[in-house]
């Protein structure tokens, strides 16, 4: 896994895996598991999926010819509301692009050490 800074600004957490380095053999597959970590933790709550390719297509959108699926799961780990600042960094996302012959998986930096450490955990158990 590494870490990033996608576009000088945002930090990212980001993983490669070639398919055959991977537990799961599609996207479809990599969502589910990602959904029964969300729902089986005790602070996180589950969401939503978004089919990020297919809205992408329904407006017309620009898409890259080599992704075949891509979408986010959507969830959330709130504890606790301080102030209104806070909730623009909520809800959390964790992306998932599959391509031919690999999957990359990618969510932003949570301003939140468990989220971050709960988040890098999943995606890192995709590895076989």
């Amino acid at each position: 896994m590494q870490q990033k800074q996608f576009m000088d600004k945002y930090p990212i957490f980001e993983l490669t895996l070639e398919k055959t380095e991977c537990r799961f053999n599609t996207s479809g597959e990599i969502f589910d598991y990602l959904m029964a970590q969300i729902e089986s933790h005790p602070k996180a709550k589950f969401i939503a999926q978004f089919d990020h390719l297919a809205h992408t297509q329904a407006i017309d959108g620009e898409i890259n010819a080599e992704i075949l699926a891509a979408g986010h799961v959507i969830f959330c780990f709130g504890t606790k509301l301080p102030n209104a600042q806070v909730m623009a960094v909520r809800p959390r996302s964790i992306a998932v692009t599959e391509f031919a012959d690999s999957f990359v998986i990618n969510f932003m930096e949570p301003p939140m050490p468990v989220a971050t450490e709960a988040m890098e955990s999943w995606v890192k158990a995709l590895q076989k």
